[in-house]
């Protein structure tokens, strides 16, 4: 899938006065380079979690995997709403990011075995995995493997602060 192009809107109420919108090709970079993300799901009791892991952006969406028993897997199951941030710590420089969307379960083989590559490509050796059954498998064993689609995205310039949202198209299905 291309990447699509969103909708950009710079919010003046939290941008400075001679801010302009980031351009989603450089938020689409951010998202490319960075290394850790932080991703938010909802328990099925409604309450919030929030864990940092690895992703990588490919075909127009953010993919991670997880263990099928794990807390965000778990919560998954019952709410595929979530959030993917990354960025930077410092307060004067950098440029956050932060992706809505509903988290899909890739099973296709072939498909898999494209992130896989992806994955070692990114993160090195110690991140191979091998293909079967629709799924990841790894020293950690059976990984689940999402995609999130950006529905809406933010980005939080700083230094010069600007505050920019994306809308994007409905995602196209599988």
């Amino acid at each position: 899938m291309a990447d699509k192009e969103p909708v950009t809107d710079l919010d003046p109420r939290y941008s400075s006065e001679s801010a302009s919108p980031t351009a989603w090709a450089t938020a689409r970079e951010r998202l490319e380079a960075a290394e850790v993300f932080w991703l938010s799901t909802v328990r099925p009791d409604g309450r919030p979690h929030v864990t940092p892991l690895v992703s990588v952006w490919l075909d127009g969406a953010l993919h991670f995997c997880t263990g099928p028993q794990e807390r965000k897997a778990k919560n998954l199951r019952s709410n595929r709403n979530c959030v993917l941030t990354t960025g930077s710590n410092a307060l004067g420089e950098g440029l956050d990011v932060v992706v809505e969307g509903q988290a899909r379960q890739v099973t296709d083989e072939a498909r898999l075995s494209r992130l896989a590559t992806a994955y070692e490509s990114k993160y090195g050796s110690d991140w191979h995995f091998d293909v079967r059954d629709g799924a990841f498998h790894g020293e950690g064993g059976r990984a689940l493997v999402y995609e999130v689609a950006p529905t809406t995205a933010f980005g939080f310039a700083k230094g010069a602060y600007s505050q920019t949202r994306w809308l994007f198209p409905e995602p196209s299905r599988r």
